[in-house]
């Protein structure tokens, strides 16, 4: 049975469940600040606490959705190692997104990973769906709910 084969069948016994629960990470306004930078989204709600705690009803900036999403990739090097074949792992999208609750400066964040199925597009590829929710400690509603497309590629 080839390593792909393999992975399938430990994955395939894991569908439905809680894979993998990351790390807390802090964003804090350099860190958005850096982003806003980078993507060009200097967007006043941001970058400028001051005028974002006096009139918004966050209380100050908040971070950019897309900085939220961005962490995911952090999430996902807490969570899962290399299978036993598997030569790298690849971004393949997402089916869902949607951006639930705003993550204010200062906020922590982590990813919870809950695998919702998995399938062998060819004889390299084995494509993984996994629910992603991004939650900000302290809140109820997460920051961010998606479905989140992997492909773990092996050698052929």
């Amino acid at each position: 049975m080839s390593s792909l084969q393999d992975a399938l069948k430990q994955s395939e016994a894991l569908i439905g469940t809680e894979v993998g629960v990351s790390n807390w990470i802090t964003v804090d306004q350099p860190m958005i600040d850096t982003f806003a930078t980078t993507t060009h989204d200097e967007q006043w709600i941001h970058i400028d606490p001051e005028r974002a705690a006096a009139e918004t009803p966050f209380g100050g900036t908040i971070a950019h959705g897309f900085l939220t999403l961005s962490l995911a990739s952090r999430f996902a090097y807490d969570c899962f190692d290399m299978l036993p074949g598997q030569v790298m792992g690849i971004n393949y999208g997402m089916n869902k997104l949607r951006f639930l609750m705003p993550v204010r400066a200062g906020s922590r964040l982590r990813g919870r990973f809950t695998l919702q199925a998995v399938n062998a597009r060819n004889a390299t590829d084995l494509l993984r769906t996994n629910a992603l929710t991004v939650e900000i400690e302290g809140e109820e509603t997460p920051a961010l709910v998606a479905e989140w497309l992997g492909l773990a590629v092996f050698k052929d």
